[in-house]
């Protein structure tokens, strides 16, 4: 049960870590201390259009008695650095930091919590830190790297659709320059080719702790299938014996939508989840 009479009040800083710093928001537990949780954010647009959606859920978590932290890696948000110079290795980095953080202010086990490209990406930390986490809260994971690229690169396609412009560019010709070693604008967002390949190489069914308990949210607007990449990377997951507990929700993606929104069905089923102890 939450403590809902309890204000929770934010602490805003910045943590130091190489290079720069780090935005932060630590959002204390009310009462006693059950956890901690440690949110990773999704990649470009998607970060800003789901801050609303992660601001409500951080609150609704402290008041479940877990410490939470949300970091803005480098080059996102109003951490230090720009998005050109961002590298998934700096970001991998970013988490250890975040985690050290968090081990000295919450004794109690700690919960990685991430959302769409933030979910490889704290599961690849996880599988490489030597660190245990109680547990794993992904929100529609990114499963493959590739189609994730490719989808954001339409993006600009799109933008140059919407301009009037003559010019035939393609998803292979814009592979092509990042191939090259040039950075790409996307949607107003500078890609460096190291980071476009890093992401290109993603493939979540390999991100994977047998002893991991994971907690899958897949958001639909109705009800309908898995996708069949999570099929196949849950069913793979649980063949080496992961615990994998798959949901779907129904529901808007917030991360995606032209207005800014939350999906009330995600955010309960969360709730429900940290209220029994993940």
């Amino acid at each position: 049960m939450t403590n809902r009479g309890i204000a929770i009040t934010p602490q805003a800083f910045f943590l130091d870590a190489s290079p720069g710093r780090r935005f932060c928001l630590y959002y204390p537990p009310a009462g006693i201390c059950r956890g901690g949780l440690l949110y990773v954010h999704p990649f470009a647009e998607e970060m800003n259009k789901s801050r609303r959606a992660v601001t409500l859920q951080a609150l609704e978590a402290a008041r479940c008695g877990y410490a939470v932290l949300l970091i803005d890696l480098f080059g996102c948000g109003d951490s230090d650095g720009d998005f050109a110079d961002a590298r998934w290795q700096i970001w991998l980095d970013d988490l250890a930091v975040a985690a050290s953080w968090m081990k000295g202010v919450c004794s109690a086990p700690i919960t990685l919590w991430g959302l769409r490209l933030g979910v490889p990406l704290m599961l690849e930390y996880a599988r490489d830190s030597g660190v245990t986490f109680k547990g794993f809260i992904l929100w529609q994971p990114v499963v493959t790297g590739d189609h994730f690229l490719t989808q954001f690169l339409r993006l600009r396609l799109a933008n140059e659709m919407l301009s009037g412009s003559d010019t035939k560019t393609s998803v292979k010709d814009l592979r092509h320059e990042l191939a090259e070693g040039r950075i790409l604008e996307v949607a107003g967002y500078p890609v460096a080719p190291q980071l476009a390949a890093a992401v290109d190489g993603i493939r979540l069914s390999e991100l994977v702790d047998a002893s991991g308990r994971y907690h899958w949210f897949e958001v639909a607007p109705s009800a309908r299938p898995f996708p069949p990449a999570s099929s196949k990377t849950i069913l793979s997951w649980t063949e080496r014996g992961a615990a994998v507990h798959e949901q779907q929700i129904l529901g808007e993606n917030f991360w995606q939508s032209q207005e800014i929104t939350v999906c009330p069905e995600l955010f309960a089923a969360t709730t429900r989840l940290l209220t029994n102890g993940i």
